[in-house]
């Protein structure tokens, strides 16, 4: 539905860029087109589950340890829980849905750690599905159908969302729940439904990971300053609702109502432990991956947006977002780069619609194919660079395959204890040990212990010692070794 012509535009915050918000009118493709491009867009929103799946690793203890873990051990009553599920600092709103499709995975007799992890991704690739959607939707306003479509695929196919959404972090979870919010509080139409929806989804993103309540404080300035007041209320009443049933199941798991949120707060952001505990570093350590995370095809949208900013003057709401976002983790002491994700996913959200809007209006097709490919492509390369740690994807798949068949211990080398997989991919009640060398306490209790009778080791630490102990190569994996003794 398309604004009124008469309707004035929202003030812009200050020091804010800004676009168009209002909705414009599109064509949808004829329905003889409209299949070919929605199984596309569907293939392409379904990849990050596929590759995470497909992959394994991780790419932070984060993701088995505060989500895959804690579900494991809520179904099979063991696992290794991290000492923020003892001292409560995480709701189990994601861990209790993970644990329910591995309940599932467990009925319908899927025991291999790859197939119960692939029954845990339909729902966050479902989530993702909406998220593409909505993304779409907030794009066809500004560049009609045919742009709103490239510029899905522009975020859909954005190097960092193909390494992000798949896995089970809260940046991205979180990530996903603020585009469906973004697209749900730029409309103009049924402010009612709107509201609720953007506000159930600010708030979703708030539960499966606490930072992104600066998101929500952004976004209610945004409406402010916009006078939305209808949205706002019911904005306020669809995160109220959210609010109040994370008060609850932190009753009931913790026994106080929101004891996860406020012991959160107390550790991340009035004690410092955080800081103290896992390292502290100046703004500066975000630069190398901001350059590294941004594609040339956001970077063009800078001149584009500067462009319309003559016809229109609305409010870039994920871009204030992503803007004030960013800031805030520029100030926090401590910093890791998949903290950036959320931010850098709604910039793309913004960048992406004029970016489309201007390939789409190019009148010979070969030229709208060429920058179509040109700007696809160096979203995939960011891939490459951002995250810049170690996914340490072919030692997970190597503690799976070690793991199976008549395994009764496994010793991993050259690894801690909260880089590894956990029982989730052990995927039986077994014991497990981590060294980094062999005169470490754990190697030598392996090696003395018959129960331990497997092996993984990276790039072949200790192997000489292994040997001598009477184990033998069984198989390598990318860096990974694998050995047996029997």
């Amino acid at each position: 539905m398309s604004a009124p012509a008469h309707q004035s535009p929202a003030p812009a915050v200050p020091g804010t860029t800004v676009e168009p918000t209002a909705d414009l009118p599109h064509s949808e493709p004829p329905n003889g087109r409209r299949w070919p491009v929605l199984l596309l867009g569907l293939g392409v929103a379904l990849l990050p589950a596929v590759i995470a799946v497909l992959q394994l690793g991780r790419i932070h203890p984060d993701e088995v340890y505060q989500a895959l873990e804690p579900a494991f051990w809520r179904v099979h009553g063991y696992g290794v829980l991290a000492w923020e599920w003892k001292d409560g600092l995480r709701n189990w709103a994601v861990a209790g849905v993970f644990a329910g499709f591995l309940k599932l995975a467990d009925l319908l007799g899927i025991t291999h750690p790859q197939g119960y992890r692939a029954v845990v991704a339909i729902p966050q690739a479902a989530l993702h599905v909406w998220s593409l959607w909505a993304a779409y939707r907030f794009a066809s306003r500004r560049a009609d159908a045919p742009g709103g479509w490239l510029a899905a695929l522009l975020l859909g196919l954005y190097g960092p969302v193909l390494v992000f959404a798949g896995r089970t972090l809260g940046e991205s979870l979180s990530a996903a729940f603020l585009v469906v919010a973004m697209e749900a509080l730029d409309r103009r139409e049924q402010p009612v439904r709107a509201g609720f929806l953007g506000g159930m989804a600010l708030g979703l993103a708030v539960v499966v990971r606490y930072p992104s309540a600066i998101v929500v404080l952004a976004a209610l300035m945004w409406l402010a300053a916009a006078r939305r007041w209808r949205l706002l209320a019911f904005t306020c009443l669809g995160g109220l609702g959210v609010a109040a049933g994370l008060g609850a199941l932190d009753w009931a798991t913790w026994g106080t109502p929101f004891h996860s949120f406020f012991a959160y707060v107390r550790f991340n952001v009035l004690s410092g432990e955080a800081a103290a505990r896992f390292g502290s570093a100046g703004p500066g350590f975000y630069v190398k991956p901001l350059l590294d995370a941004v594609p040339l095809w956001a970077a063009a949208a800078v001149p584009l947006g500067l462009a319309a900013l003559r016809q229109h003057r609305a409010l870039s709401l994920p871009l204030w977002c992503a803007a004030l976002y960013t800031g805030v983790l520029l100030t926090t002491a401590h910093k890791e780069e998949r903290f950036l994700y959320p931010g850098l996913v709604l910039a793309m959200l913004a960048a992406a619609p004029p970016v489309a809007a201007f390939i789409t209006a190019q009148a010979r097709p070969a030229v709208r194919w060429a920058l179509t490919a040109l700007a696809l492509g160096a979203g995939l390369h960011v891939a490459r660079d951002y995250p810049s740690g170690d996914l340490r994807d072919d030692q997970f798949r190597a503690i799976v395959a070690a793991t199976r068949g008549g395994a009764r211990g496994l010793l991993i080398v050259n690894e801690g204890l909260w880089g590894a997989g956990g029982y989730f991919y052990l995927g039986k009640q077994i014991p497990w040990l981590t060294c980094d060398w062999p005169h470490d306490n754990a190697f030598q209790h392996a090696m003395q212990d018959r129960r331990f009778n497997r092996v993984v080791t990276f790039e072949d630490r200790a192997l000489e010692e292994l040997q001598a102990a009477g184990f033998r190569i069984a198989r390598r994996m990318g860096r990974e070794t694998i050995l047996t003794r029997e």
